[in-house]
């Protein structure tokens, strides 16, 4: 019996209040709507479900993937044949105040978050307000955009390890840097994270927080499913630039294409599939390097 069966069996007895999926198709999960099936996914609501989950996925030698918003995620077409972890239900997508702080669950959304510090007259998530991610994610990345990142204002993170501990990390401990921090590897589940903001007035935050959003729908393909900026910015230059630069814009593979509006985002225009998104990932790489002597890098993380 393959250990998915195992492992759900066992996941039944021991935790049967737990959310269990099988083959549950990723393009659900994933900003870019594609992927294949995952073959096991737990959707714990409680970090006593998630405790147990992890320790009787442990107790297998099976290593859970944590999957938060899908917002920088590329599943392959034909799925995962692993195990998937998703927080879920109300207090992992919540916030609470503390003074000028905030604490918000990992499955919260970022846009969610900027607007309830925008509600508090606390400033400093801005330039969240547009990101399309959860909170775990967002701080396991390092997301940022309009020269913010969750580096400048998480405070601490509440992790739980693969044998169910929970700790504190402190900002000084997270290892934050472009795109990257202590949490990249995997091994530690998010359970949320405390963000230090400062007093600010509601009319400047909202204003603030507009004009980002006008820049946004002027310049980025919102009208269509993506992971965002497909590469990370390479040492001196602009990934978005050097593509145009190199005439891609508009670039297909199949249902893929690099948008006409932003040459940094590849789209889903409609029907494409895992392996039309890395062969123009592909293609874009190769052309730009052979033009430019630049490597891009990309930013989505690829799963399956």
């Amino acid at each position: 019996m393959p250990d998915m069966d195992v492992l759900y069996e066992r996941l039944q007895k021991t935790v049967p209040a737990l959310e269990l999926r099988r083959n549950e198709p990723m393009a659900r999960h994933t900003t870019f709507r594609v992927g294949g099936p995952a073959a096991l996914m737990a959707l714990p609501k409680t970090e006593g479900e998630a405790r147990l989950a992890l320790r009787e996925a442990a107790a297998l030698g099976i290593e859970p993937f944590f999957l938060g918003n899908g917002s920088n995620l590329l599943v392959a077409d034909a799925g995962y044949p692993g195990f998937v972890v998703k927080l879920a239900g109300y207090k992992f997508d919540n916030q609470r105040e503390v003074n000028c702080e905030l604490w918000a669950g990992s499955a919260q959304k970022l846009s969610q978050l900027a607007r309830a510090a925008w509600g508090r007259n606390l400033t400093g998530l801005e330039f969240a307000a547009g990101i399309p991610g959860a909170v775990g994610g967002a701080v396991t990345m390092n997301a940022g955009a309009y020269g913010g990142e969750m580096a400048q204002v998480v405070s601490a993170v509440r992790v739980m390890d693969r044998a169910g501990n929970v700790e504190e990390i402190p900002n000084n401990r997270c290892d934050f840097s472009y795109r990257h921090s202590a949490f990249s590897n995997g091994e530690r589940l998010i359970l949320s994270a405390r963000f230090a903001l400062a007093p600010g007035e509601a009319a400047a935050i909202k204003a603030k927080m507009d004009d980002l959003a006008a820049r946004r729908r002027e310049k980025q393909p919102l009208e269509y499913p993506s992971a965002g900026s497909t590469f990370k910015r390479p040492a001196g230059h602009y990934a978005a630039a050097l593509i145009e630069q190199c005439g891609l814009k508009g670039l297909r593979v199949g249902g893929a294409q690099v948008s006409e509006k932003h040459a940094g985002f590849i789209i889903n225009t409609g029907g494409a599939s895992c392996a039309d998104i890395l062969a123009l990932i592909d293609q874009v790489r190769e052309r730009v390097y052979k033009e430019t002597g630049v490597t891009l890098e990309p930013e989505v993380r690829y799963l399956g």
